[in-house]
């Protein structure tokens, strides 16, 4: 950590390891708040976007006023985000992803439909509302659904097709995406599970009703005492899921498929899953659940804490009144088609068994429609942890789908409308 002067201004440069260690103490007094403030538990939002927008507010704040820049390293974010997304697919069997067909059949449709949706909307009320259609483009899908990477990707392009600043305006929709898609997502599932009175069995309930049935001794001998060795024996497996992921995308990139691509987190959890699935079969390392599930829980934390924190809401200030109406305009879109399309074709028929995987599902739909398959993560954790159940199917099929599938038209669609209004 150093204090260094850049174009006159005060800069706090923060190394790995101090910003790993404000990320721990944001975490923390974001669980902390929510413990201590109810309303935070009743709306579904996560204690690492409690911790991770006081942060990010208080740099603002001083970016700003001028006082002070606040730098942040943040190479730590990816390891934890790759813990997590391994962690994710150590649970993934290829039963429960069958299970699961229709769910992820629907989803990704959905996905599809609304890449088309954000372009249509951008576009139009670009057109509206006498500005250049690109800068439209540029806050519908290559922003909303493709996140900071696709805006950095695409923003020169149509610079160069003469759409004015085109790279500031997708940056700074994608920052809205992250911040409003973080705040709305588990809010909307947990109302969507609420208004469709979706009844829901806690998994710790179940646990105890179990457990109720069989003597003590059996109990006891099912609890996991988490010791140094096993921990670290499932800590080895995560990191090597974990490097295991990020060859196996670089490989993927050598291929040079146009269009597409293959993010390190994905190709981790792809390799998870094979492992679990391959695992139960053989035998080849006993997997206790409690000491992943902690992996994970940590990993997530952090990883979303970071994102958060060093999330550069200063961008904001850089649209233009006509394109705050047309991201205003494209969430409650995003509303209504969660609401009227995505949750009714997930859930099927009321009393269907996916409902709660439906609820969280939409959840996670709100905030990755806004932002990325990370935000739709942050969200259904919301309501997983809300209602103490978990949604396997459901952490497996956002991520998949919002990350790697959804490409497959969102990006020849992008291409289709920069080329159309060029």
């Amino acid at each position: 950590m150093k204090l260094v002067v850049i174009e006159g201004v005060k800069t706090l440069q923060l190394d790995l390891t101090t910003t790993g260690a404000l990320a721990l103490l944001l975490l923390t007094l974001g669980n902390f708040i929510r413990k201590r403030l109810p309303i935070f538990q009743r709306m579904t939002i996560p204690s690492s976007v409690i911790g991770g927008f006081i942060c990010a507010i208080t740099v603002l704040l001083l970016r700003t006023s001028k006082l002070l820049y606040i730098d942040m390293d943040t190479t730590l974010q990816l390891p934890f985000m790759l813990a997590f997304f391994t962690c994710v697919g150590f649970g993934g069997s290829f039963k429960m992803l069958k299970a699961g067909g229709r769910l992820l059949a629907v989803y990704l449709f959905s996905t599809w439909i609304l890449a088309i949706i954000q372009n249509l909307v951008g576009a139009g009320l670009a057109k509206s509302l006498g500005i250049n259609p690109l800068l439209g483009i540029m806050a519908g899908t290559v922003s909303l659904v493709g996140g900071h990477g696709n805006a950095a990707a695409f923003g020169p392009i149509a610079e160069s097709a003469g759409a004015q600043g085109a790279s500031a305006v997708a940056l700074a929709a994608a920052t809205y995406g992250l911040i409003v898609g973080s705040l709305l997502g588990g809010p909307i599932g947990d109302w969507l599970l609420k208004k469709n009175k979706v009844e829901v069995t806690p998994d710790a309930e179940k646990i105890n009703n179990v457990e109720s049935e069989t003597d003590n001794t059996q109990t006891e001998e099912k609890i996991t005492k988490i010791t140094s060795t096993n921990f670290l024996a499932h800590l080895t497996i995560v990191f090597v899921f974990m490097a295991g992921g990020i060859l196996f995308s670089e490989l993927i990139g050598l291929l040079q498929i146009k269009n597409f691509a293959i993010p390190n987190y994905v190709g981790a959890m792809f390799l998870a899953i094979i492992f679990r699935n391959v695992n139960d079969k053989n035998k080849i390392f006993h997997m206790e659940q409690p000491i992943v599930d902690l992996i994970l829980d940590v990993g997530l934390g952090m990883f979303l804490t970071m994102a958060i924190m060093t999330l550069k809401i200063w961008e904001l200030a850089e649209l233009a009144g006509p394109l705050i109406i047309i991201l205003l305009v494209q969430t409650v879109v995003l509303f209504i088609f969660v609401i009227l399309f995505v949750f009714p074709l997930l859930r099927g028929k009321k009393d269907s068994e996916n409902a709660y995987d439906a609820g969280v599902l939409s959840g996670g739909f709100m905030g990755w429609g806004l932002g990325i398959a990370a935000t739709a993560v942050v969200c259904m954790s919301a309501i997983v942890e809300k209602y103490r159940k978990a949604s396997p199917k459901a952490f497996l099929i956002a991520p998949l789908c919002g990350a790697v599938f959804v490409d497959i038209v969102a990006i020849p669609t992008i291409i289709f409308f920069i080329g159309l209004f060029s």
